[in-house]
């Protein structure tokens, strides 16, 4: 049975869902997004990715500044929906939301909750070297991620994945979980269960004043940092580039071998020395450049062994 649906999403995290609920045949009555904003150098309107997919299959698209508003509670109200799916929306959704659709609102969260809550769970869990992730399919309430769970996937992570890397797969694992969540909705068979009160971790958004590399840390932690921080906002460190400091992403790596003074360029092969043990940088991108592998990378800066890396 198909379903009258609100989806609520912004980034491409969202776009395989609301995507896949389409090709499901349910009924997306509309889609919520945050309004476009001003990019690149002209400074024109850029839609949100899952804007552009609700203006391909003609679907109302509002952007809201706000749901607190009556006037705007009182439109979504008025939609109609048997249920709100929320993926990435990044706005707030007060009380009189939630009650809105006759079913409430779902949510898919991208990680084993009550682990990570909250508005970076890919990042932190690369950062912290977790072993595995997953996306979890939630009954919504007004506390933050806290409601009860209905379905979910587990996945193991690489050890040198990347956030980018992981973030694809959860979202193609969580399309695939919500359009399975809602064929049980429509069945009249999808419950929950409520979170552990053990094992509450936030995973706080990303800022940009933590990318830089500390190479006094282990090596481990250093690695994880680099791939959590992958693609966005990207790990960087300071290199001497033709006589002159340059700041420079580092994008991949892998553990490498060897040891020395915390930032020291151990081989021809870009192996980092770290508080302890080493890493070998895998991909660079300078400022203005693209992605190159190290090998690449290495032809123009003429970084050597014995180097001291900021």
């Amino acid at each position: 049975m198909s379903l009258r649906i609100v989806f609520m999403g912004t980034p491409d995290f969202a776009v395989p869902t609301l995507t896949e609920i389409i090709g499901q045949g349910h009924e997306v009555v509309a889609v919520y997004t945050r309004a476009p904003k001003p990019a690149g150098r002209g400074l024109d309107e850029k839609k949100s990715p899952v804007h552009l997919v609700a203006d391909h299959f003609a679907i109302p698209v509002f952007t809201p500044k706000s749901l607190k508003g009556e006037a705007e509670q009182e439109a979504f109200a008025s939609l109609d929906a048997d249920v709100a799916v929320v993926v990435a929306y990044g706005l707030i959704l007060p009380q009189a939301v939630l009650d809105a659709p006759r079913e409430g609102c779902l949510n898919l969260h991208a990680s084993l909750l009550p682990r990570w809550r909250g508005a970076a769970p890919i990042h932190r869990a690369i950062m912290a070297g977790d072993a595995e992730a997953g996306v979890m399919v939630m009954r919504m309430e007004a506390g933050l991620d806290t409601g009860p769970v209905a379905m979910a996937e587990r996945i193991a992570i690489e050890p040198d994945w990347t956030t980018g890397d992981l973030h694809d797969r959860l979202a193609r694992l969580g399309a695939d979980l919500m359009v399975r969540a809602l064929a049980a909705l429509s069945r009249g068979g999808l419950d929950g269960v409520p979170q552990a009160e053990a094992g509450v971790t936030y995973a706080a958004k990303i800022d940009k004043a933590e990318a830089r590399i500390d190479w006094s840390r282990p090596a481990r932690d250093v690695h994880n940092h680099i791939r959590g921080l992958s693609p966005f906002p990207g790990a960087w460190c300071e290199m001497q580039l033709a006589g002159k400091a340059e700041r420079v992403k580092v994008l991949r790596s892998t553990l490498g071998a060897g040891s020395g003074e915390p930032g020291a360029v151990l081989d021809d092969q870009l192996t980092i020395a770290c508080g302890a043990g080493a890493v070998r940088l895998v991909e660079l991108q300078r400022a203005g450049g693209k992605p190159l592998p190290a090998v690449e990378f290495l032809r123009g800066a003429g970084v050597a062994k014995g180097d001291r890396l900021g």
